[in-house]
């Protein structure tokens, strides 16, 4: 973490020492985190939020908190992880955005509904579809129903405050709820800003209490067993209901005590609703997070001008402040209401329909009530665009009425002649079907045999992916794709996962694919494929597709990386049982390059990454890597593959007999180990000879699974070209520390695990039953 701890002590207004430091949102959550030092993240990287577990890895690393960082296959799971950890009594932290949190919702209402409590930071981000990794608040709004008191960070100053504050909310024995911490992605997680804080975690711990408060039960109380997440049945639900519901309402009453002892100490007040000049406001304006910071500047021009305006925004927003919020504008005429996000289909974002059930509730009937959905896919938010919505607010002041009460402002209404023309012709059949390979089943052993030309009379073939796209230099996700594509004769329809593939040739209103594509996120894509490719086969079956002209079925290729056989596991695995015809080819490039390069369970043991740091009291990753062509092969699929660039004969081939067996019986999955020159520390132009490394060092063995039968294709040891492992791990910043005396326990273990698994190798190779 960037935190500089050496800086000067300053005592600002309040009671405890305190220091001031020039960080992050997302620094102060996780500095936060450190000073309470709780005693379990599950965490799972999703941008923008990725760098809280990322800042806590750093400081892990170097011995500055004890939390246990658990890296989970996905966010459901990690959710179950603090579910889990809460229900054994101890404290535990998360932080999540958009996608993420909606895979985990699932968890969200069981944690509420059973009373145990955390804190987790939602980064607020874009919800999908299509893909945005930007800010606005569509994930915070499908936060409102899950019973989680939900408070509001407009700057990193609140987000540190806001996340000592909620535990001590979590914890309390009127509350006993856990609380989400919102912030808003890039804008507050990502500005550095002047931020007070704690000088001394003793102050932090002594304000929440220095461990869970003592007398609530918990799963690992062997005299008190306890049965959490019964079956319930009416009337004991609504009952149930009723008191969490009870425990909500009482949560702003604790709040408002716990902010008053937060003041006391620091000299910083929070109340549920942040009012700015509203004593005696004719037009305001409402806004959450960041944009209500700046709303404020505009307030003061139009004072200036005479005119009373006053801005409000919420601390809090579960449980609602519809009280005060009623009474901040029991005076006003008009109120613009900025929501970052859109309730469909019920005439205004969620805030807009809140405050006008609280005005209707508490029978104000006056206030005109503007509503505009604003800011989305993190659109900025500047000053002129608060003089827009306080317009609003004026010219329905002086009419008396809204001309329109409710529609979206900043976007920019769709023009059909301007609809991008397709720059790129479909590939020609022609081109694609080259006729130079062949395979072909042998029938006595059930095997394929396959026959292609010298690798030069396939450059003539065209690419499927066309050349602008926005990889790093010396990516080899391309190289490697590009080359498994060779071996594949005729059309192909890809599904491409989240990763750096999709992101960096999808870029709305730009496509460097050549061929149909289809985008869906990493825990669902081969459920989705598999959609595709069983309505292909229906449609082909009643005679639908006959006028499209197909001189062959489809080719139907799932791409997957970036640890998206972590997350994407369960549906590949389902999709492997079902048997769909399609391939699921993996380029793996050991860790979570798309949001950071944070660890996957590909990544191997001792190997640095942005969450598995290299400290004095941490070494790099902490476990061996998932061996997941074994996995796949244990479904008993048709054909399992490993490749490489380096070797392109053999990946060729591998790509040939993929696309029979995807065509002719079932699912196949490949997994081809690619170099990534920014995240492994590498040149460029040496990613061949680095993937070559792993190679011959035998940690990425070259082989094939076919009806259960292994068959190693390149056997370094035969060649009498296999190499020590160090010579691999030589040619990469990231692995190189392994490689000093003090490492060189870790070393050897990594070095025995590769060992052991190619043993296993040869030893399936030798023996057809194995």
């Amino acid at each position: 973490m960037a935190m500089n701890l050496d800086q000067e002590h300053e005592l600002t207004h309040g009671t405890v020492e305190q220091r001031v430091v020039y960080e992050s949102g997302n620094e102060m959550a996780a500095y936060a985190a450190s000073q309470i030092n709780y005693h379990i993240m599950g965490y799972f990287p999703i941008s923008p939020s990725t760098e809280v577990a990322q800042f806590l890895d750093l400081m892990k690393a170097n011995g500055q908190h004890d939390i246990k960082l658990i890296a989970s296959d996905g966010e459901h799971s990690s959710a179950g992880i603090c579910y889990g950890a809460s229900t054994a009594g101890g404290r535990v932290f998360n932080a999540t955005s958009a996608n993420g949190y909606m895979y985990m919702l699932e968890q969200m209402p069981v944690q509420a509904g059973t009373r145990f409590p955390m804190v987790m930071n939602l980064v607020c981000r874009s919800v999908s579809g299509p893909l945005d990794i930007h800010g606005d608040h569509s994930d915070l709004y499908f936060a409102l129903n899950t019973g989680w008191p939900i408070l509001m960070c407009r700057d990193p100053q609140s987000v540190y405050d806001m996340n000592i504050i909620a535990l001590k909310l979590a914890e309390d024995p009127e509350v006993r709820l856990p609380v989400l911490v919102a912030s808003d992605g890039y804008f507050t997680s990502h500005q550095k800003r002047r931020v007070n804080t704690f000088a001394n975690s003793e102050d932090v711990l002594k304000f929440v209490g220095e461990r869970p408060p003592a007398g609530f039960p918990h799963t690992l109380d062997r005299n008190n067993p306890i049965t959490v997440g019964p079956y319930m049945n009416e009337p004991d639900y609504i009952n149930n209901k009723y008191q969490q519901s009870q425990a909500m309402y009482r949560a702003e009453a604790v709040f408002e005590r716990i902010a008053d002892e937060y003041a006391e100490l620091t000299g910083r007040k929070y109340s549920m609703l942040d009012t700015y000049r509203m004593e005696d406001a004719e037009v305001a304006v409402f806004l959450m997070n960041s944009a209500s910071e700046i709303i404020k500047d505009v307030v003061d021009d139009l004072r200036r001008q005479g005119i009373k305006a006053g801005s409000i925004a919420p601390n809090v927003i579960r449980p609602f402040p519809q009280r005060q919020i009623a009474d901040a504008l029991k005076q006003v005429k008009a109120v613009t209401i900025g929501d970052r996000a859109d309730s469909y289909g019920a005439y205004g974002g969620n805030m807009s329909n809140e405050i006008k059930a609280a005005l209707f509730t508490h029978g104000n009937h006056t206030t005109q009530v503007i509503s505009r959905v604003y800011g989305l896919g993190g659109k900025e938010f500047y000053a002129e665009d608060g003089m827009h919505l306080f317009e609003l607010a004026i010219e329905a002041a002086k009419q008396g009425r809204v001309e329109v009460p409710f529609d979206y402002y900043g976007h920019t209404p769709g023009n059909p002649d301007a609809a991008p023309a397709r720059v790129l012709n479909p590939l020609k059949f022609e081109d694609l079907k080259t006729g130079l390979i062949t395979v072909t089943k042998n029938e006595e052993t059930g095997k394929l045999g396959v026959r292609i030309p010298p690798l030069r009379a396939l450059t003539k073939k065209p690419k499927r992916i066309a050349p602008g796209h926005g990889a790093c230099p010396g990516c080899g996700i391309f190289s490697g794709l590009e080359l498994f594509f060779k071996g594949i004769e005729g059309d192909i329809v890809a599904l491409f996962h989240t990763g750096c593939a999709m992101v960096v040739t999808t870029g709305y209103p730009y496509s460097s694919h050549k061929a149909t594509y289809i985008h869906n996120l990493f825990q669902n894509g081969a459920a989705t494929l598999s959609g595709v490719v069983e309505m292909f086969w229906e449609r082909k079956r009643r005679g639908e597709l006959d006028e499209l002209g197909l001189k062959d079925d489809f080719t139907f290729v799932m791409v997957t990386g970036d640890g998206g056989m972590d997350i994407g596991m369960g549906p590949a695995i389902g999709a492997a049982l079902r048997n769909h015809r399609m391939i699921i080819v993996e380029y793996d490039n050991e860790g979570y390059m798309n949001t950071g390069a944070q660890l996957s369970y590909s990544t191997p043991l001792g190997h640095r990454t942005s969450t598995s740091n290299i400290g004095t009291v941490q070494k790099g990753k902490v476990f061996h890597h998932k061996d997941t062509p074994q996995i796949m092969a244990a479904t008993n699929i048709p054909y399992v593959f490993t490749g490489s660039e380096a070797y392109p004969q053999d990946l060729v081939k591998k790509a040939a007999k993929a696309q029979w067996y995807a065509q002719n019986e079932g699912l196949v999955y490949g997994k081809i180990l690619i170099a990534c020159p920014l995240n492994w520390i590498t040149k460029d132009d040496q990613g061949t000879e680095i993937v070559d490394a792993a190679v011959n060092s035998c940690f990425f063995p070259l082989y094939e699974v076919e009806h259960g039968q292994t068959t190693i294709t390149y056997n370094p040891e035969d060649k009498d070209k296999r190499v020590p492992l160090t010579d691999w791990l030589k040619t990469m910043g990231k692995t190189r520390h392994l490689l000093k005396p003090e490492n060189e326990a870790a070393l050897h273990e990594f070095e025995r695990e590769v060992d052991r698994r190619w043993q296993i190798l040869l030893t399936k190779h030798e023996h057809p039953l194995l």
